[in-house]
């Protein structure tokens, strides 16, 4: 799991309580916090008198030059380094000479610094930035700190790096039927993102019961590997996106985040560049876990595969009543895409 830390200069009870609901893993705070943020909740705070302290627990240290990228490697090995530069009201001008906000970091060193391993966390202010540090080698660094300027924004952020960061709960359902449904408007999800088999997306007729629907990585006779395409299902059917939100395959458009899962539960932000909608003959497989019952349509074709618990793909022409396909099940409904407790039926 990344870490999703907050910083914070000024007091804010709103502020503070809004981390500690969101999942934040620890407060960058001033001293002498400690009474204030306690009452409020459990959560880590790191400073000169918090739960871990700066130069023993957490190295706070500046990326400007070589020099900087050495010591830091050498530091991983003792204890979480986070990169300190780009602090509010740092500046360096861009291309044109006009000063713009500082990150602090830059991709090049910080790939340098990735690629040794260790608890490296850098700051971050956008949606852009978490996405950019969270991707770095693939790998991503070991988590974030976030700045933001209001309890609304933090909460943004801060769900933004728990979703890209999470793992998916994925269970093992039971194949119970699969016959035709006729001709439908079926959705072709390209992203901008090479799959391996094992990735796909959650996908459902309801949100509650989502397949794991595989990339179309696998070679086969008929045509060639398209591992960025995930074949997904018809219009009506929801897709699980960041934030642990669901959206019908139908609304999905070019420059639009999704979210990928692999067989183990490993989740990926990606960016969907083209969505096909093409009408195609459908197959509607039912499944059972634990006595929940869910469907999905897909196109009858032997490039279309769910995974299996080991995760290989498994071909929806292949597929028998008792088969063991991954799923993943929730008890809530969904209102507008997001988790609520209601009483909700999808049939």
């Amino acid at each position: 799991m990344k870490e999703a830390w907050v910083h914070l200069d000024e007091w804010s009870k709103e502020m503070v309580t809004t981390a500690i609901e969101g999942g934040a893993d620890a407060l960058v705070t001033p001293p002498g916090w400690q009474p204030k943020v306690k009452p409020l909740g459990r959560i880590v705070t790191i400073s000169s008198d918090g739960d871990l302290q700066p130069d023993k627990d957490v190295f706070f240290e500046n990326l400007r030059s070589p020099e900087d990228e050495e010591r830091i490697a050498r530091l991983l090995g003792k204890g979480v380094v986070v990169i300190a530069g780009g602090e509010a009201g740092e500046r360096g001008p861009d291309d044109s000479g006009t000063s713009q906000p500082s990150r602090g970091w830059e991709i090049i060193p910080m790939e340098n610094l990735v690629a040794r391993g260790g608890r490296l966390l850098v700051p971050v202010r956008s949606i852009e930035e978490i996405d950019l540090a969270m991707g770095i080698l693939e790998k991503g660094v070991a988590g974030v700190v976030i700045h933001a300027g209001s309890p609304a924004e933090l909460k943004v952020l801060l769900a933004h790096a728990k979703a890209v960061s999470a793992k998916a709960e994925l269970q093992v359902a039971v194949i119970e039927s699969i016959r035709p449904a006729g001709m439908g408007d079926r959705v072709c999800v390209d992203t901008c993102t090479l799959m391996e088999e094992g990735w796909g997306l959650l996908v459902g007729s309801s949100s509650g019961f989502l397949f794991l629907v595989q990339a179309e990585a696998k070679p086969n006779p008929y045509v060639a590997p398209r591992p960025f395409r995930v074949n997904a299902g018809p219009v009506h059917a929801y897709a699980r996106v960041l934030e642990n939100r669901t959206r019908y395959l139908s609304e999905l458009q070019s420059g639009d985040p999704v979210l990928l899962v692999s067989a183990n539960g490993t989740t990926q932000a990606a960016t969907v560049g083209r969505v096909k909608i093409e009408r195609r003959p459908l197959l509607l497989i039912e499944a059972v876990f634990e006595g929940t019952k869910g469907s999905i349509l897909l196109q009858n074709a032997e490039t279309i595969r769910l995974t299996s618990p080991d995760g290989t793909a498994r071909s929806v022409v292949e597929l028998q009543p008792g088969d063991a396909v991954m799923v993943a099940v929730e008890q809530t409904g969904r209102h507008f895409g997001m988790k609520v407790d209601e009483t909700i039926w999808e049939k």
